[in-house]
């Protein structure tokens, strides 16, 4: 009975990783709920690793997929078929940068940070260039994932 009793405990230990790990959703957009056009909302999301994201396709012809050179070492790209949900699930941490390919140049991209402390790719990622808007909106979303790091250096102090 303690060996059943024991098995059973090592098991549900085994499991908490997968059962602690969250699901999120980014929304595709024409229009945004601050009235900007292509985008995904939100643009900036802090994840721990093993979550889900699912990019739903609320509104037109869009995509999500990986930027090239915005992938933590390790990591593994993906590309959504158009107008279609997609999900995946990081482990490696550091940001992930995301674009919708018909609307990258009109600035159609997020960015996902996974892990709590610093970024290792985020020097890199920031240095990648990039279309239109799209270079501007990484901008903000780097400026929002470098206080967000910041915090976070802070807390451990």
């Amino acid at each position: 009975m303690k060996k059943l009793v024991l098995s059973a405990a090592l098991g549900a230990l085994a499991l908490t990783p997968a059962a602690l790990a969250e699901d999120h959703e980014i929304q595709m957009l024409n229009v945004g709920s601050d009235g900007q056009p292509m985008v995904f909302e939100p643009a900036y999301l802090e994840i721990a690793p093993g979550d889900t994201v699912t990019f739903v396709n609320a509104q037109g012809a869009h995509n999500a997929q990986t930027v090239d050179g915005m992938i933590p070492e390790g990591g593994e790209g993906f590309r959504g078929g158009m107008r279609q949900d997609v999900s995946f699930t990081p482990t490696e941490e550091g940001v992930w940068g995301i674009k919708c390919m018909p609307h990258y140049g009109a600035g159609m991209v997020a960015l996902i940070k996974v892990g709590d402390g610093e970024a290792p790719n985020l020097e890199a990622a920031s240095e990648v260039r990039h279309p239109g808007r799209a270079r501007t909106r990484f901008a903000d979303l780097f400026e929002q994932a470098e206080a967000d790091q910041g915090e976070t250096s802070e807390e451990a102090r």
